[in-house]
């Protein structure tokens, strides 16, 4: 049976930057992905200091790891974004960069964005946490 999946912006809440407050799944499979690092395919840390190069691979990354459950950005349902800083001007990049990319459709669902202090690896400046609805 497929996934049915709604999203709702309710009236009697704020207007949202481009995702939905509730996202709604009828049925179905659900995979829930780890999070994404900006790390390569051996492991290593992509753009050290560089926030745009680390988006661009965690990016690639979750795009991956969802093909590997043969789904798309428009099946995520749920989405933590984490960002080492406390400056609104980083994390608003950081958002509007991961929400532009292919993987926008993702961020358009009931989402989250986080600044942190750190993350799991050194020189880690972001990462993606994403929960989808399979199709299928």
């Amino acid at each position: 049976m497929a996934s049915r999946i709604r999203r709702i912006n309710p009236d009697r809440l704020h207007p949202t930057p481009g995702y939905h407050h509730i996202t709604v799944v009828e049925s179905g499979r659900t995979a829930y992905l780890s999070g994404q690092c900006p790390l390569d395919v051996s492991g290593a840390l992509v753009g050290e200091g560089d926030l745009d190069r680390q988006i661009d691979q965690v990016t690639a990354n979750a795009t991956a790891a969802l093909a590997a459950v043969e789904a798309g950005p428009h099946h995520v349902v749920r989405s933590v974004v984490y960002v080492v800083s406390d400056e609104r001007e980083v994390l608003a990049a950081a958002w509007h960069r991961f929400h532009t990319s292919a993987l926008g459709p993702a961020l358009s669902t009931a989402s989250t964005l986080l600044g942190v202090t750190r993350l799991g690896f050194p020189g880690q400046l972001v990462e993606l946490d994403l929960t989808a609805a399979l199709p299928g």
